[in-house]
């Protein structure tokens, strides 16, 4: 069975009291927090470890996106700028490896104002994410490459494009992973591409339509989660909200709503 994490993505949060966030997170119900790897998430690293611990909750994955804001793009046309990336990718395995988490990797493909041919593109993210992908699979961490729409990422924006981009890697470190909100951009169903990976599927996060608390937009997340079921998926899925609600609202009121859609009969 699946669990629920909560995506803590206000740098704010992690310069707070950390103590009362988590135990906050761990009374709600969850069992797991996943973050963005900002400066300040990597500066806290250590002070976040133990309270983790103290509150039984794990960091299923980290988000690597807030790298582009340090001019780092794997399609690139400047190659020192894809090594460069290549490399922090690879330092953040070791992040992943000390909390045995997964790696996510979406923006860092780059805008098609990076790169505005699709085919170079893929050239580029392909070679980049094979040098991490061999150095990910010598230490035992796993990558999940998510399928971002084409309003916030320029390349592989459906399920389809990222298992096609999965293959060409051909590294056994990485899996699909799938957002509801992308999903619901991209695909034309929120469960067929859940069916689709089966038990590839890497990662999940739970996102409303307007990015608000779930169950406020129309996101059909009681079929989600029927699939999820279905398909025997062992991981996690994390909640993400970003707009429209605090973090105690969001958090409090979409893992609630989750819990009923999972409990309420067909």
């Amino acid at each position: 069975m699946f669990r629920y994490s909560f995506i803590l993505l206000d740098d704010s949060v992690i310069e707070g009291d950390l103590q009362a966030t988590l135990g906050f997170l761990k009374g709600c119900g969850y069992s797991g927090v996943e973050l963005n790897l900002t400066p300040i998430v990597l500066d806290r690293l250590d002070a976040l470890e133990p309270i983790l611990v103290r509150h039984e909750l794990v960091t299923p994955s980290f988000l690597t996106g807030a790298a582009y804001a340090d001019w780092l793009c794997l399609s690139s046309p400047d190659a020192a700028v894809r090594q460069r990336t290549v490399e922090r990718l690879k330092r953040y395995l070791d992040v992943a490896r000390r909390f045995d988490a997964l790696l996510v990797v979406g923006l860092l493909q780059g805008l098609r104002s990076d790169e505005g041919d699709t085919e170079r593109a893929n050239e580029r993210i392909i070679a980049g994410l094979r040098e991490v992908g061999l150095a990910a699979a010598q230490q035992g961490v796993e990558l999940v490459i998510e399928p971002v729409n084409h309003l916030q990422v320029g390349f592989n924006h459906s399920l389809a494009e990222v298992q096609a981009l999965i293959a060409a890697i051909d590294v056994p470190a990485f899996k699909p992973m799938l957002d509801t909100i992308h999903m619901n951009i991209e695909e034309r169903s929120l469960t067929e591409p859940v069916t689709r990976c089966g038990e590839s599927l890497g990662h999940v996060h739970l996102c409303e339509n307007n990015g608000g608390v779930l169950g406020r937009g129309h996101i059909d997340f009681k079929s989600v989660l029927q699939t999820l079921t279905s398909v025997e998926y062992q991981g996690f899925a994390s909640v993400k909200v970003y707009r429209n609600a605090s973090l105690e609202e969001g958090a409090r009121a979409s893992i609630a709503f989750l819990q009923a859609q999972q409990e309420s009969p067909d």
